[in-house]
């Protein structure tokens, strides 16, 4: 049996494939399309959940059921003497208390610690690949809980949103307000951070958006981060949900502006599409925690 073993959610981004690659397990969230239940890779591929999406569908999101959360728990506990559970932000979603409550009872009391992380999407994959650095490292468990939680403000994520029908959808602006904005071509980039995920700035077209989050991040890493940056402690992230060949195009527009720097991309989770639908694109980093 192993010492310690991680298992998190799809809120992160992270397919079966990759899963393997780092070899941990991904919890399969569930959401609703026009009132049927789907699980995000499991029952529904992204291509029809954006098809779905934009034919004028019902989606809303939903959190997991305790049995699910315990049946993915007792597999991996079959394999590690204890795991971190890593699942979407707190401060987004009510998944990682219910977590925590059944955490603080037999048999998961000791063995599962869920960790608050703060995060979710390309920031909550490089904090896992965090993670694993400290289990080889040679942390316990509860150190490295502790140390992820300690950090899980260092880091930073923009995401500029091609439509806002979607934001209207789940009532974050409201008809009058899309209406204007589709006419003005506004194109509004968001910020996620620990708690929140907010509308930060209006753009005149989609262009105007990328430019403004390169900018953004420019000043992060000259300001807020640095003294890790200059350290070469920071780790550059994409996220996207467009297309293919749109989110490599946005991975060269960072690694032009970030000369020599490594790009860590992923993808949107369907969690986080039902609020920027289709074409978004993301740009953030994420620092590397410090030991002790």
């Amino acid at each position: 049996m192993y010492p310690i073993g991680i298992v998190t959610d799809s809120h992160s981004g992270i397919n079966s494939i990759l899963a393997q690659k780092l070899g941990i397990m991904v919890l399969p969230m569930p959401f609703y399309i026009n009132e049927e239940c789907y699980y995000e890779e499991s029952t529904i591929s992204r291509e029809d959940f954006f098809r779905l999406q934009e034919s004028g569908a019902s989606v809303t999101t939903s959190q997991p059921s305790p049995a699910s959360v315990m049946e993915i728990w007792d597999q991996a506990l079959q394999q590690y003497e204890k795991i971190l559970y890593m699942p979407i932000s707190s401060g987004l979603s009510g998944s990682c208390a219910a977590a925590q409550a059944l955490a603080a009872d037999a048999p998961y009391e000791g063995r599962v610690l869920v960790v608050d992380h703060g995060r979710v999407s390309t920031p909550l994959v490089r904090m896992i690949m965090d993670a694993l650095e400290l289990i080889r490292e040679g942390f316990s468990a509860e150190e490295i809980r502790d140390i992820l939680e300690r950090h899980r403000a260092d880091m930073v994520i923009y995401l500029g949103v091609q439509t806002l029908e979607y934001l209207k959808r789940g009532g974050r602006i409201t008809p009058a307000t899309a209406a204007l904005g589709t006419l003005l071509q506004i194109k509004p980039v968001l910020q996620l951070d620990t708690r929140k995920l907010d509308a930060i700035k209006k753009c005149h077209g989609f262009i105007k958006a990328k430019h403004f989050m390169i900018e953004s991040l420019q000043h992060d890493l000259q300001t807020r981060f640095k003294e890790q940056y200059e350290a070469g402690e920071v780790h550059l992230l994409a996220a996207s949900s467009a297309s293919r060949e749109e989110t490599a195009e946005w991975v060269e527009e960072i690694r032009a502006a970030f000369p020599g720097q490594d790009v860590l991309s992923g993808n949107l989770s369907l969690g986080i599409c039902c609020h920027t639908g289709p074409g978004a694109l993301g740009i953030g980093c994420s620092c590397s925690p410090k030991r002790g």
